[in-house]
């Protein structure tokens, strides 16, 4: 499905759905895309995540129906997918600036209507990037799950939390002093972060390297692509303003814009140099790596 129709279906679908069970998995199969991809689609065309968006529609509806005394707050309560009246009271007040019981009686409350995609491609710098065939890609790193919303804060807190863990003795010039040192040299785990689905709408996170066979010490992972086509963009500038400015790009105007490819598989991988440069550095270099496949034409 075109990536912008991609998107506009899952609000279409979200609509359909606005009062029942609405899980990220069930979105995501509807539009068949992956979770993943969905949510951070999403989240870069309509500037709200998915969760969001589903909470502001309902909160929207709700104080629609208070205001024409449509229903007790206890059962609009329910319907928005709260367990208790005090929950929901917490939370809508937060959002319209009102409690519920004043929007009864006629306060004004703050509007959220469906959303319409409407992609406009701008002009300016052609993005850096080439496709090419890669023949399998073993990552070996270190692994933990976050949810969509918590991924951009506690992803680089992670960063800090395996670097300062199991990388001092190394940056320090010695040698491994344990299996987790000895696999950070001899795979080169920084080289690499990879997003891949979890389970309940959550991603993966892997700070990992190329597996160049050996031990895996316990604890860690192997994650494994397959041969296929991949994208490859090449970012310049310090990190992570860079990576997010080209990110952006691809979700905004590559992929909306592209006829020949789309998006393949539920992961994709950020490339850093380890080797030159410093990621601060105005002429640091990295990349987004995603795998696609070609269209087909119907």
């Amino acid at each position: 499905m075109e990536w912008s129709k991609c998107i506009q279906a899952s609000i279409t679908y979200i609509e359909n759905n606005l009062t029942g069970d609405v899980s990220i998995e069930d979105i995501a199969k509807e539009v068949f895309v992956s979770p993943f991809y969905l949510q951070k689609g999403f989240a870069l065309l309509t500037g709200y995540t998915i969760s969001e968006y589903i909470r502001n529609r309902r909160l929207h509806e709700a104080a629609v129906a208070l205001s024409k005394k449509k229903g007790k707050v206890v059962d609009i309560a329910l319907l928005c997918g709260y367990e208790t009246p005090e929950s929901f009271t917490k939370a809508f007040t937060r959002f319209h600036g009102v409690t519920p019981s004043e929007v009864i009686k006629g306060a004004s409350f703050v509007s959220f209507l469906p959303l319409h995609i409407k992609i406009d491609i701008q002009g300016g710098k052609e993005m850096d990037y080439k496709i090419t065939k890669m023949f399998g890609l073993r990552i070996i790193g270190f692994q933990r799950e976050f949810t969509f919303e918590e991924a951009q804060k506690k992803i680089p807190l992670y960063w800090d939390e395996i670097c300062e863990k199991y990388c001092t003795n190394i940056y320090a010039g010695n040698k491994p002093a344990n299996a987790y040192e000895k696999a950070i040299v001899d795979n080169c785990i920084g080289e690499y972060g990879v997003c891949v689905d979890g389970d309940n709408g959550k991603l993966r996170y892997i700070i990992g390297g190329r597996y160049t066979g050996g031990e895996i010490p316990e604890g860690m992972t192997l994650y494994e692509f397959p041969m296929g086509e991949w994208a490859i963009f090449n970012c310049v500038g310090p990190i992570p303003e860079a990576l997010q400015s080209v990110t952006n790009k691809i979700f905004k105007e590559w992929l909306p814009n592209n006829e020949e490819f789309e998006i393949d598989g539920n992961a994709n991988v950020e490339w850093y140099d380890c080797v030159n440069g410093n990621n601060t550095d105005p002429d640091y270099h990295s990349a987004v790596w995603i795998p696609i496949k070609r269209k087909v034409n119907k």
